[in-house]
């Protein structure tokens, strides 16, 4: 499986994309408009519209450019052993997000329009297809290792999946940020329990 996305961005595309985390996380999806986009861009809207002809477009793709930036942050990890994999990818969908509760909250906001906006849902299907498969292709090496037991790594993948997104969700609607520390406890006892 390749990334979901085949779009490259050019380096006026990254200063949006910036500008919109920027926004994002001060703003709010709710408050969110190209003008503050543009705002923190540092150029009309127009220069925004040149680009991007509405803000679902614009949002769509800032969904693929933070798929992208994951990827990225994992595809630097030098190793390839299957447990510390595994622990860097559990700590990048649990501990990270930590570090910006407020992009955390626009994103959670975003999701909530997806069954309305295709757009979105097709990004969020995409993006959670995408770390499920990274997820599973390193269950899969471990087990090929002879690292972790023989196991279902769908069910395994799955299941890991959900405790990250309850964690997220509690860590925003709740405003439970000791949730996340306590689902990636959580995930490495699955994973003990599980794989080893």
């Amino acid at each position: 499986m390749t990334a979901p996305s085949d779009r490259t961005f050019s380096e006026p595309d990254e200063a949006i994309m910036e500008a919109t985390y920027r926004a994002l996380r001060e703003h709010g999806y709710a408050d969110l408009t190209i003008q503050r986009i543009a705002d923190e861009y540092g150029k009309s809207t127009a220069a925004v519209h040149y680009y991007y002809d509405t803000k679902d477009e614009l949002l769509a793709a800032f969904l693929d450019y933070l798929l992208e930036r994951f990827v990225d942050s994992i595809q630097d990890v030098e190793t390839t052993d299957p447990e510390e994999r595994l622990e860097v990818l559990l700590d990048e969908l649990l501990i990270k997000p930590q570090e910006n509760p407020d992009l955390s909250v626009a994103l959670l906001e975003m999701r909530s329009q997806a069954p309305y906006k295709e757009t979105f849902s097709e990004r969020f299907k995409q993006n959670d297809e995408y770390i499920r498969y990274m997820l599973k292709a390193v269950v899969n090496h471990g087990i090929d290792e002879g690292v972790f037991n023989d196991v279902d790594a769908d069910h395994v993948t799955r299941s890991l999946m959900t405790i990250v997104d309850g964690a997220r969700t509690r860590a925003v609607v709740l405003d439970d940020s000791d949730g996340l520390e306590t689902a990636r406890r959580t995930a490495r006892e699955y994973v003990d329990a599980m794989l080893r």
